[in-house]
This record gives C-alpha cells, sequence and structure tokens, in this order.
C-alpha cells in the first residue's frame, strides 16, 4: 500500500478519537467558566451581604454587653441582600419563578451572631390553618452552650464575654473571662488558651451539627422533586472557620448547580466588620506555564481559572504574586 493510504487509514480511524478529544477539551473549559462565573457570583453575593450585617456602630448604644465587639447581625436585611445578589448574577432578577426554583440549590445559610447563629434553611411546620408545610425559613436562634463534666454551663460569645451558672450553686454570673476566673471555681475559666480553644471548637461543631441535620432535610426534599444530586456539608477549613468566628459573618451554601457532567459544590463566608474587597483571580501564563494570582484591573495576558477572596487562598493553591501593572 502506498504511504497516502497508510495516512487515510491513519486519519480515518485517529480521526473521531481527536474529535472526541477536542469536545472533552471545549466542554472543560466551558465547566471551568462557569464554575469561575457560579463562585464569583456566590463570593459576591456573600459579602454584600456581610456589609450589612453591622446595623449598631455605636457599641454604647447596646446593653447587656461590654465588649466592642458586639454588633446586632441584622439577618433579614443580610438574607435580602445576599438573594437579590445572587439573583442578579444568575440573570433571574426579573424572574420570581426562576428565583423559587433556585432555592433548592441553597440547603442552608448560616448568620453567625456575637451570642449565638440563626439558620435560614426547609423547616416544616404547620401553617394557621393547620396544614404540614416546607418552606425555606430561619430557624429558632441558638447559642454557643458548653456544659462541662461537672454540669458547668457557660455560653459563649464571640469573645471572652461568657455567661456561666454554676451545677453546685445555680448561681449565673455574666462578664469577661478575666473578670469571672478569680471568683469562679469552673475549671474551663482558669486556663485562657484552654478557654479559647473550646470556645471555638464549641461553635463550630454546634454549627457543623445544626448543618447536617437541616441539609438531611433539604436532601429529603429535592428526592421528592426527583432531583438525583445528593447535598453534603462540605469541609470548612479551620483557618476558614478561625476567621470567621472573629466578627458576626453569614457563610452561605451553593450546590446541585449542572456544570457538564459534574455539579456545582461550593460555600462563601463573610464578615460583618470586613471592607468589600475586590477578588482576586488566579490563572496560568501561556508561555511558561506558571500559575499566579491577581487583580481584575491589572489585565495580564492569563487564562483565569479560579478566583479566590484573600492572596493566601490562592498561594495555598499553588499561585504565586504577579507583578500588577494596572
Amino acid at each position: 500500500m502506498k504511504i497516502t493510504d497508510w495516512a487515510i487509514i491513519f486519519v480515518l480511524i485517529v480521526g473521531p478519537f481527536l474529535r472526541a478529544l477536542s469536545l472533552y477539551s471545549t466542554d472543560l473549559q466551558e465547566v471551568n467558566r462557569l464554575q469561575i462565573r457560579y463562585t464569583t457570583a456566590l463570593r459576591t453575593a456573600v459579602q454584600d451581604a456581610g456589609n450589612v450585617l453591622n446595623r449598631n456602630e455605636l457599641q454604647q448604644f447596646e446593653m447587656g454587653y461590654d465588649s466592642n465587639k458586639y454588633m446586632r447581625a441584622d439577618k433579614e436585611l443580610a438574607l435580602s441582600v445576599l438573594l437579590q445578589s445572587l439573583a442578579i448574577n444568575f440573570g433571574i432578577a426579573e424572574d420570581s419563578l426562576a428565583q423559587a426554583a433556585f432555592m433548592k440549590y441553597i440547603p442552608a445559610i448560616v448568620v453567625i451572631d456575637y451570642d449565638g447563629y440563626w439558620i435560614y434553611a426547609l423547616d416544616e411546620f404547620s401553617s394557621a390553618n393547620g396544614e404540614p408545610r416546607l418552606e425555606h425559613r430561619w430557624h429558632p436562634k441558638k447559642p454557643y452552650v458548653y456544659t462541662d463534666g461537672s454540669r458547668n454551663s457557660v455560653d459563649f460569645t464571640l469573645d471572652s464575654y461568657i455567661r456561666v451558672i454554676s451545677s453546685t450553686t445555680g448561681e449565673e454570673v455574666r462578664g469577661l473571662l478575666e473578670d469571672l476566673a478569680p471568683v469562679t471555681a469552673v475549671p474551663l475559666l482558669q486556663d485562657a488558651e484552654v478557654f479559647d480553644q473550646v470556645r471555638r471548637s464549641t461553635i463550630v461543631r454546634q454549627i457543623e451539627e445544626d448543618l447536617q441535620q437541616v441539609i438531611a432535610v433539604h436532601n429529603e426534599f429535592t428526592a421528592r422533586l426527583g432531583f438525583t444530586y445528593t447535598f453534603t456539608l462540605p469541609t470548612i477549613p479551620q483557618e476558614e472557620w478561625n476567621n470567621t468566628l472573629d466578627d458576626v459573618g453569614i457563610i452561605a451554601f451553593l450546590q446541585g448547580i449542572p456544570v457538564g457532567n459534574h455539579y456545582y459544590n461550593n460555600f462563601a463566608l463573610g464578615g460583618g466588620r470586613l471592607r468589600k474587597a475586590e477578588r482576586i483571580e488566579g490563572g496560568v501564563d501561556p508561555a511558561t506555564g506558571i500559575r499566579y494570582y491577581y487583580f481584575p484591573k491589572c489585565e495580564l495576558p492569563y487564562n483565569t481559572e479560579e478566583v479566590f477572596a484573600r492572596k493566601r487562598e490562592a498561594a495555598a493553591r499553588g499561585y504565586y504574586e504577579a507583578i500588577c501593572r494596572p
């Protein structure tokens, strides 16, 4: 056979594989584009919501707390801003039916307040006429409660202000850790470092346990709708939790949106005292293959692959800081 014949046979055999590979590559690019778009929309919405959480900058307007971290988290306004921002960025701001359908992709929203937290999620209850209903609404606020081996009860906050109830006397005292430690016999209060570790772990454990429960309810609801995706609680890195527990904040989960053959699954955190930060993009230099992070205003010729809220997040993912010349 002539070499041209072999070439034709080669093209006939390999051609379909090359075509399939090209289509797969195109699909991956579209999936990557959608993931970046959804992540940007989610983080923008959470940042917008975090910016409106604080409704009382002047601490002296609040009674009962001797702490400069105390602030009233306006959960209703934060929720409204969050959902409105998501609707705008997903192109459904003028479609109330689409907005209602979009809620099946939001298994939970958490507002972390100074002395407790709310979860906005599906809840089953009876209507005024006694009929069972299932819809998204705020679950009752829960305090950050810890009980030690001797049954002493400690209500934590986002700093060292606490309420302690003695198991032996039933006496209740409130105040800062440094003020109560010398006058109470509760072992937890005697070591400030251990106290902070227990405080943080208690808050995280409570929130995660409640999230597991509401996500299970969400799975039951979406299964009735024929939804095959299984919602799960993503692993939130300890560093993210530590940043969140420094001030009031909000956490939103967005899951189950189809992207190619996969599903979008992510969360975002926003703080009530944080300024709205410009997003950070992570991209690859097509000439060298090196990954860099940068602000969008830099207008660098890199292929954007991911977006981040903080520089350290990008660095942890293997990106180097680019030299920006806006």
